[in-house]
């Protein structure tokens, strides 16, 4: 059981791990409770809770399992762990209109454009794509973007005929593609300065009608890989931060550029690692 994730509810974290023997997800009871009952001390809340439960005999408790994940010191400690049914069930001894709004993020969540296309990111770590990838092309941004949205989107991987803009900023024209993304694709790509300049540049040129950031956060980590032996711990940024810095990468920089540096590691081969990135990759892109 290492296929770890991390979702996100209004910012709070819901830890789970993948069982392979089962094909299930289990989910933290933890981080589940602190959301529902929006308590700081979410372990004694569950601990009340989980005594009631027992007097009364509870079926929940025989759906309930101890595993082991990741705590926030950063050592895998043991922690009651539910499935989707068990999630659903515990989330019926909540107030209701806490409970509601969560279980139509968590029932429903998996079943969308997002959901399903942040399935397809986690096999790409298992996949023979990524080792066959060009770092740095546009071919290599392509390639990741239809595997990412193939049969989701009729245009994955294909550069975009229409011009877009987003928060009253319009991305490069689509008429000059031909002359900007080749410029791009030129662009140096020996140091960390440089890369994060292409990576800016590209996500002004915006190649793709929806998806963008989710594949670009890809093809960065592969150049940093490639050049530098080393991938950006997403984790370590803030959302706020990063989507702030990345509106400022505009006309400067040197934020992301700050953000980037101190969330670097070496650890580009791990599992982990790569899995935790889809997941904030992901939620950086959740609407607000």
């Amino acid at each position: 059981m290492n296929k770890m994730s991390i979702r996100f509810f209004n910012d709070r974290e819901v830890r789970a791990v993948w069982d392979d023997e089962n094909s299930k997800w289990w989910f933290s009871v933890i981080d589940i409770v602190a959301v529902l009952s929006e308590s700081e001390d979410a372990r004694n809340y569950w601990y009340v809770l989980k005594n009631r439960l027992k007097k009364e005999n509870s079926q929940l408790l025989t759906i309930c399992k101890g595993l082991k994940l990741k705590a926030p010191d950063g050592k895998m400690r043991l922690t009651d762990v539910l499935d989707s049914e068990g999630v659903i069930a515990l989330a019926k001894n909540f107030p209701n209109n806490r409970a509601v709004k969560f279980l139509d993020w968590f029932t429903y969540s998996d079943n969308t454009i997002d959901g399903q296309s942040k399935k397809k990111a986690y096999t790409l770590f298992e996949s023979d794509l990524l080792k066959s990838l060009d770092a740095g092309t546009v071919k290599c941004l392509q390639q990741i973007h239809a595997y990412l949205f193939g049969g989701l989107y009729d245009f994955a991987g294909q550069i975009r005929t229409k011009n877009i803009s987003k928060g009253g900023f319009t991305f490069a024209p689509c008429q000059y593609f031909d002359v900007t993304l080749n410029t791009i694709e030129r662009m140096p790509e020996t140091t960390f300065d440089e890369i994060i300049d292409k990576y800016v540049e590209m996500n002004v040129a915006h190649p793709f009608m929806e998806g963008n950031g989710r594949s670009a956060r890809i093809w960065l980590d592969l150049m940093l890989k490639r050049s530098l032996k080393l991938c950006v711990d997403w984790s370590k940024i803030n959302k706020n931060d990063y989507l702030n810095a990345m509106r400022k990468s505009l006309t400067n920089s040197e934020n992301i550029k700050l953000l980037i540096k101190n969330a670097l590691t070496d650890k580009i081969d791990d599992r982990e690692m790569f899995m935790k990135g889809i997941d904030y990759s992901y939620y950086y892109e959740e609407n607000e």
